[in-house]
């Protein structure tokens, strides 16, 4: 191993060292002091409940465990948006399960916990995939109910979401384990089944003291809306449990006892672990984001038997596309090669750019992926596309749409791997988050902007002097300095993983050599929804 290796090989695992840090944190939800409060109602915590109901903790995928970091500081912030939510077996049946968190806000949906919410109900829809409410929420968090109330993507686009998966029969699971007030309370009743804990759960349009203030009628929360009344008076729901753990077996049972369902029949056989070494992946990646280094070294770490079968070796060599097996799973794979090329004229072609030809190639192989029913993984770590009068002037416009079109229209499941650089339109055709990909995912080495740092920097540099100037403002090389620094600090914060999965434009970081996992566990679950459309590019340019 040389210098260069143990170098990335020391900045990578400092930034994993960061991640777990940062992931160990946020598993205590709203602080140990109001865990132990939760804990002394006779409650489990959201984690605990949603690990007890799985046949084995450790082979589960949460999405957004980072949401809402350092967002809502003013109102002490939303851990992990204030609900948990995690993929696994319950029952043997593959399930995506939702738990509110009580100890951030009394379970309080903050915007980001709308978001998040959505997210897992996208999920269930796109892949059939039944859903299991743990209910434990005061309800929208008053004083920003104007950013979760009125809007399509808010509050209400959860009911209007139950409806829908009814009306595709995907089982869906309420069990109600503290408060469910107001909008929320439709929940329950428009889940397939509900649950209620005798003595800790409720529901209920309004509570005790809004009844009392708007009708003057006195009564107890438990009279009005406990389990009691809503298994054996109002009918809301069909169970009632003795505790939480009661509650977690009566959904273990009802899960255990779903049909079968139609697969969408990808093809897998036994999985055969990497030749190479993963961990070397640590020292293949650069500390930084300039420098090259050869992608398919990284690929041959993350695939089965490190072996792939690459399409048009020696065309458009700044995208590799190439097909092999990821825990035995038949996948596509599109990536970003990283390091220097020369194409077929002779020409040097730069590492992490989208050429023409690239582009072209691309197309093609995403086409025969649709055709073949094979899903595609995309290894991000692109710059973007090639600019300049001999790309623009060689239609480099045209084969980027040709492309996006591509990415835009597959039919087959997506899946998103951002290892390094994400800039730009290089994003878009990437398959970036507005491309629909079934899971987006990044490595704590990750960068998400329109343009690398050091051009934005100096072009918002370029807007902000002028700007002073025409203030009448003269600007020292000292005072431009500082401008820069300044622009170049908020830039790097913006541009940062945790940035994104923050406002869960990921559904994560993970450990890179997680990933072969996390694309197996993605394909598992696109599994249960049959394609039901033909791929079709629609009008492009050729």
């Amino acid at each position: 191993m040389d210098i260069t290796f143990n170098k990335n090989e020391d900045h990578n695992k400092q930034l994993l060292s960061q991640l777990n840090k940062m992931l160990h944190q946020v598993s205590f939800g709203g602080g140990k002091e109001r865990l132990a409060k939760h804990e002394k109602k006779g409650k489990m915590t959201a984690r605990d409940r949603v690990d007890f109901l799985f046949d084995s903790p450790h082979n589960t995928l949460e999405i957004g465990a980072l949401a809402g970091d350092q967002m809502y500081k003013d109102h002490g912030g939303c851990p992990s948006g204030g609900v948990i939510v995690k993929i696994g077996d319950v029952s043997g049946k593959q399930c995506i399960v939702v738990a509110n968190d009580a100890t951030v806000k009394a379970g309080a949906w903050f915007p980001i916990t709308a978001k998040k919410n959505l997210r897992a109900q996208e999920i269930a829809i796109e892949n059939n995939l039944p859903i299991i409410y743990l209910v434990d929420s005061a309800g929208v968090y008053l004083p920003m109910q104007d950013e979760i109330f009125p809007d399509k993507e808010h509050f209400g686009r959860i009911f209007r979401n139950n409806a829908v998966m009814s009306s595709k029969g995907i089982t869906q699971i309420a069990a109600v384990m503290g408060s469910c007030v107001a909008g929320g309370a439709y929940l329950p009743i428009m889940s397939d089944e509900s649950i209620i804990v005798d003595k800790t759960g409720s529901i209920f349009l309004a509570g005790s003291y809004l009844v009392k203030a708007a009708i003057g009628e006195n009564i107890d929360n438990e009279t009005l809306g406990g389990a009691t009344t809503h298994t054996e008076i109002s009918g809301v729901c069909d169970y009632k449990a003795k505790n939480d753990q009661d509650a977690l077996d009566s959904i273990k049972n009802i899960v255990g006892k779903i049909g079968a369902f139609e697969k969408a029949g990808f093809n897998r056989i036994p999985s055969i672990e990497p030749k190479d070494n993963p961990d070397d992946i640590y020292g293949i990646l650069p500390e930084s984001r300039s420098e090259q280094y050869d992608m398919k070294e990284i690929i041959k770490r993350l695939v089965d038997n490190s072996k792939m079968e690459e399409y048009k070796a020696n065309y458009g060599k700044t995208l590799i596309c190439a097909y092999a097996r990821i825990e035995g799973w038949a996948v596509g794979i599109v990536a970003n090669q990283r390091k220097l090329v020369k194409n077929g004229k002779g020409e040097m072609q730069f590492g992490g750019v989208i050429y023409s030809d690239s582009a072209d190639k691309a197309t093609r192989f995403i086409a025969n992926c649709n055709q073949k029913k094979i899903p595609l993984v995309f290894l991000q770590d692109v710059t973007g596309f090639m600019v300049g009068s001999k790309s623009e002037h060689g239609g480099i416009i045209k084969d980027g749409a040709k492309m996006v079109n591509a990415v835009s229209n597959s039919v087959v499941p997506k899946f998103t791997i951002i290892i390094g650089n994400s800039y730009g339109a290089g994003n878009y055709a990437m398959c970036g988050k507005a491309y629909d990909p079934r899971f987006i995912f990044a490595w704590p080495s990750a960068e998400l902007a329109v343009m690398g740092g050091k051009q934005a920097a100096q072009v918002l540099l370029q807007i902000e002097t002028a700007s002073l100037k025409k203030q009448g403002q003269r600007i020292s090389k000292e005072k431009e300095k500082e401008i820069l620094e300044s622009i170049t600090n908020r830039y790097a914060k913006q541009t940062s993983p945790y940035y994104a999965a923050a406002r869960l434009w990921t559904d994560g970081i993970i450990n890179p050599l997680e990933t072969r996992k996390i694309i197996s566990m993605g394909i598992e679950v696109a599994n249960h929804a049959p394609i039901e459309k033909q791929f079709n590019m629609g009008v492009i340019q050729v």
